[in-house]
């Protein structure tokens, strides 16, 4: 589904910016065709505004867009603005990435923002869905490749830990993680035969255990 409106201004930019503003949302992100380029004239005569078709493509995972990049403009971040990747997350859900100057201040320690920011965002995803509409693979929200990086350090975290369990043969409790980043943990060591992962504890405070399990299948 296609939402559009009609731009005005001196210049094609500020046509543009004209159309965003009235389908309220960020310039970015709008796609354009331009109706009429403006006419400079003479001596203040003949002068005439640029006017262009401004418009963005509709859908469920835009209705989550659309609420992200409300919260960037809320919080003053005017310089960046999500948009869809068009790659899928293991669950095959879409990817909404977050680029742009500010963006970063959005991942928090840890990720814990960015996680915060995603299940909202999965919340308003499913709340726009029409009654018996089947519910789509959650959506993954990243900000300029952070999920990847991350990813690759608690996979050389899980295996150096590892690496330090079957050393010293004794388990070794890692501090408190998200389920997402425990799930990377627990996936990087399952084909260790000699280690066994468990989640402990609560809450904020559940963390991943490195457990020793040696060559003969025996818990330390």
């Amino acid at each position: 589904m296609i939402k559009e409106e009609i731009g005005t201004g001196r210049t094609v930019e500020a046509a543009i910016a004209d159309g965003a503003a009235k389908l309220g949302v960020n310039a970015k992100r709008v796609q354009y065709e331009i109706i009429e380029a403006p006419k400079k004239g003479f001596l203040g005569f003949g002068e005439a505004p640029a006017k262009v078709r401004v418009y963005i493509e509709t859908g469920a995972e835009q209705t989550a867009i659309d609420y992200i990049n409300g919260v960037l403009n809320a919080m003053g971040i005017n310089d960046a603005a999500a948009s869809l990747s068009g790659e899928l997350n293991s669950e095959g859900g879409k990817i909404i990435k977050i680029e742009g100057a500010g963006a970063g201040s959005l991942i928090g320690r840890h990720g814990e923002t960015l996680d915060a920011l995603q299940y909202l965002s999965n919340i308003v995803l499913n709340g726009s869905r029409s009654e018996g509409e089947e519910e789509s693979p959650k959506i993954t929200v990243d900000i300029e490749g952070y999920r990847a990086r991350r990813e690759e350090t608690l996979k050389n975290l899980a295996r150096r830990t590892a690496e330090k369990v079957k050393k010293y043969r004794k388990n070794i409790s890692l501090d408190p993680m998200t389920p997402y980043e425990r799930r990377i943990i627990h996936s990087a060591l399952q084909g260790d035969s000699m280690v066994r992962t468990a989640s402990i504890g609560s809450d904020d405070n559940r963390r991943v255990v490195v457990h020793y399990v040696g060559k003969n299948g025996q818990q330390g």
